[in-house]
């Protein structure tokens, strides 16, 4: 198998996973929101509100106005994850399709607990995304799960001075 068709079946499966995951949330739901068709990320802010494991764990923050990302224009990003906060890129090469460069983070240690080890140690295999009734789902590939977001107004965008 080529490395082409073996990313292929990966995506899949990632998307596989995501639509499991949001058919499961929308089931749940009395009334359901038609899905977003790739929307521009430039200019949104988010908020966790949860991270579903591919091994059905669920893990919620105690705050979730401490893990938030804005996707700024441009390709900037700005998060803050738990005690610490940082800046990074992102691009959107096609349909639902994410890449995210590595986080340049504060060092502060989070008290024991906190999702920040693992949000960071997983920032790199998010690959693609969904919005769906008004949530932003990040999958992550290889260790596979997927971020749940709530829309959030307060962290603000960084556009750059012309």
């Amino acid at each position: 198998m080529s490395s082409h068709a073996t990313v292929g079946v990966r995506g899949h499966i990632v998307l596989a996973v995501c639509l499991w995951l949001i058919a499961s949330a929308a089931a749940a739901q009395s009334i359901r929101k038609p899905a977003i068709d790739s929307p521009s990320l430039a200019g949104t802010s988010w908020r966790l509100v949860q991270f579903q494991g591919s091994d059905g764990t669920t893990l919620t923050p105690d705050d979730r106005s401490k893990y938030t990302i804005a996707f700024g224009a441009y390709g900037q990003l700005t998060a803050r994850v738990d005690c610490n906060r940082g800046r990074g890129r992102w691009k959107s090469s096609g349909s639902n399709q994410l890449e995210v460069g590595p986080l340049a983070l504060t060092r502060a240690a989070c008290r024991p607990g906190s999702l920040h080890d693992q949000f960071v140690r997983q920032w790199h295999s998010i690959q693609s995304y969904v919005v769906r009734d008004a949530h932003l789902f990040l999958a992550a590939v290889g260790d596979g799960g997927i971020y749940e977001f709530e829309p959030l107004t307060s962290v603000p965008v960084i556009v750059p001075a012309e």
